[in-house]
């Protein structure tokens, strides 16, 4: 049999969705106060980045929304006293990113929308790492 008989390797096919979220989404993993908010902030952005690429004007109704009940989910989960004291950077980082996200949505900047969105998952993931090591942690 020559190489040009032999049958080409078949390699798995991914269909899924795409994904803005992925840190966050994995880091609510198993927090029924945080999943379901990360999830549907990640279905909203999906379903924006679909809206921007096909040029319609429908492109992010709902996602504002959906970024802020997530924030706000995260604020919770953090506390009050950890997101306006030691979370107040990160709580920074993820409002700069929200902006960004809503300019390049207003903007119609597909490419700012997913570059925005890489530093907003990093955010959000990254607080609640950090919210959820504080409240592990051993008082000192």
């Amino acid at each position: 049999m020559s190489e040009t008989d032999r049958p080409m390797p078949v390699l798995p096919v991914s269909y899924r969705e795409p994904s803005f979220l992925p840190l966050t989404v994995a880091t609510t993993s198993g927090h029924p106060a945080l999943h379901p908010s990360a999830t549907r902030a990640d279905a909203a952005a999906a379903e924006c980045w679909t809206a921007l690429l096909a040029g319609c004007d429908t492109a992010g109704r709902s996602l504002p929304g959906r970024l802020r009940e997530l924030v706000d989910a995260t604020s919770t989960y953090a506390g009050t006293a950890w997101w306006n004291g030691d979370g107040a950077y990160h709580r920074g980082r993820i409002d700069r990113a929200r902006t960004r996200i809503e300019e390049a949505v207003a903007d119609r900047d597909g490419a700012d929308f997913a570059e925005a969105f890489v530093g907003f998952d990093q955010a959000v993931a990254t607080a609640l790492v950090r919210a959820h090591n504080r409240t592990r942690s051993p008082a000192r």
